[in-house]
């Protein structure tokens, strides 16, 4: 199940291009590719009409949590009478933690945090993937982008303006995917403080998320050894917005190399809610505010780091670095 998941876009894209081989779907696939890459919202419109409670509820996802093992820890309830963001450190190579915790019910979100309706998102592109589009808007994935984000919190829930909403957004992105290293932590946040603009804007708490063991899953080519090949990686993310770590962990057979996550405990803990007051005009957003805010956010990460870090991160070789 692991490994399925993956290499999910994968296994997607061979199913798409086997049924391309089919003359008789053709009448079926060109209409299907014109409407997702041309008039589908579903990834943006904020509805969650394609997200499917069963699916993200099915017996197989702790069979996938198991593996690591995946575990979610609360440090505080949070009132399903206000929205959040979480926002989910680090990024690893594939954030297996982010998806067992919040695109699945697989470590009981629900439970410990009733009435709130939680969004993981991912890149828009990946919702232009033929069939895999599909899979990811049924697991309640959505884009995003800065209109997915605010049309999910300020639509939907009891109050018809996002009330229990929350999205998940792994913030340090494709860039911090590349510092993914065992044992170490390195969060690319320094400048990042787009989501706490989007909080402000939607009156939405910021609620820190850290996942201890996320960076030990995968080893991958050290950016200080092989500087061309960190360059380019660099200059794909800067074409096409994502880049491509090599990595590699362990086989289904062996334990010396292959796609398959090391089995290391994935501990991830959430952190207090910040509170934001809201301000809808973006002209009249305070930069001092921001920066408030984003000090706040960094400090409650550091906070978390320092209180769990003997308990899930005995092997580590450093302490957290936040860089730009």
């Amino acid at each position: 199940m692991v490994l399925c998941h993956t290499l999910t876009i994968a296994i997607f894209l061979t199913s798409f291009f086997f049924t391309c081989a089919i003359p008789l779907s053709w009448p079926l696939l060109v209409p299907y590719l014109v409407y997702i890459s041309l008039f589908s919202t579903a990834a943006t419109s904020g509805h969650l009409k394609g997200r499917s409670p069963f699916l993200r509820s099915l017996p197989i996802w702790r069979v996938y949590a198991s593996y690591f093992p995946a575990r979610l820890h609360r440090e505080e309830s949070l009132p399903p009478t206000k929205k959040y963001i979480f926002g989910y450190h680090p990024h690893g190579i594939i954030s297996h933690g982010a998806f067992a915790a919040f695109g699945t019910e697989a470590l009981g979100f629900s439970k410990l945090f009733p009435g709130i309706t939680n969004t993981l998102l991912t890149l828009d592109a990946n919702f232009r993937i033929p069939f895999y589009r599909e899979y990811a808007l049924a697991m309640g994935l959505a884009s995003v982008s800065r209109e997915s984000c605010e049309n999910i919190l300020t639509k939907g829930g009891p109050d018809g303006e996002g009330m229990g909403r929350a999205i998940t957004i792994v913030v340090g992105g494709a860039r911090e995917s590349l510092n993914a290293r065992p044992n170490s932590l390195r969060l690319v946040l320094k400048r990042r403080k787009g989501f706490v603009k989007l909080a402000i804007r939607t009156g939405a708490d910021l609620v820190p998320v850290l996942a201890f063991g996320e960076n030990d899953l995968y080893d991958q080519v050290d950016s200080d050894q092989h500087p061309i090949i960190h360059k380019l990686q660099m200059l794909v993310k800067q074409t096409l917005g994502f880049t491509i770590p090599l990595f590699h962990a362990r086989g289904v057979f062996n334990y010396d190399v292959g796609l398959m996550p090391y089995r290391t405990p994935l501990n991830i803990v959430v952190g207090r809610p910040i509170p934001v007051m809201q301000q809808q005009n973006r002209d009249k957003i305070n930069d001092q505010y921001i920066d408030e805010l984003h000090s706040r956010y960094v400090e409650e990460l550091k906070r978390l780091w320092d209180q769990w870090k003997d308990v899930y991160a005995k092997d580590r070789e450093g302490e957290l670095e936040i860089i730009s």
